[in-house]
């Protein structure tokens, strides 16, 4: 193995949650009078944090996104993850192999804390992401496409930002990575590869993952 910790994105990368939450997002988006699509939203906010969400709208429209914007949003996210949410396919292969092999792996989210938890947990995959292995947005000032949350996962992991290696599924996700000076493979599975030319090796099976990795 050439590195000594993988940082896994969840939103798409460990749970199939984006094309789930992108078509809540937009609906919400819509019935508050910013009609959006949903390629709009996969284009415009897939795998940023909450925060910009709203800057967005701010910045385009000059309204401001209710005060319960996000309590309303993550409640209908939640609901729909209890009903359809399942795991990326061939992810729970590569946990296996990482888990059997000893190599240290974490994920560093832009959502919630809590929006990671019921992810995990309504898929099964909390067996494999004990509470030390798990960052979020939440845990620093600034999201992606900022450095800050993948440098912090390093840090609380105990790893040289260098002998890191990042899986993303989105170009804010794959920026920040390339800030904080680790390696990032880019899963192309729902985003096309040119959006993520900027990472190192690309691949659209997660089964590829782990052979990929050494």
């Amino acid at each position: 193995m050439r590195y000594d910790l993988v940082i896994f994105d969840n939103d798409g990368v460990l749970v199939d949650s984006e094309p789930i939450s992108n078509r809540l997002l937009a609906a919400y988006l819509t019935e508050l009078g910013h009609p959006t699509s949903y390629e709009d939203s996969i284009r415009d906010y897939m795998g940023s944090a909450m925060h910009r969400i709203h800057d967005l709208i701010l910045e385009r429209t000059g309204q401001r996104l209710p005060e319960d914007f996000d309590d309303v949003f993550h409640a209908r996210v939640f609901a729909a993850f209890e009903r359809e949410l399942r795991p990326v396919t061939g992810v729970t292969g590569v946990l296996e192999k990482l888990a059997a092999d000893g190599v240290p792996y974490c994920v560093a989210s832009s959502g919630s804390h809590a929006r990671i938890r019921v992810g995990h947990r309504t898929t099964g995959l909390d067996r494999w992401f004990a509470e030390q292995r798990i960052f979020s947005s939440e845990d620093v000032g600034r999201g992606k496409p900022a450095p800050d949350l993948f440098l912090h996962a390093a840090e609380r992991m105990g790893v040289a930002p260098e002998r890191c290696v990042v899986v993303e599924d989105s170009p804010l996700g794959v920026q920040a990575a390339v800030a904080a000076g680790m390696d990032v493979y880019g899963f192309t599975a729902m985003t096309p590869a040119a959006r993520l030319a900027s990472a190192g090796e690309l691949f659209s099976d997660m089964g590829e993952l782990a052979d990929l990795l050494i």
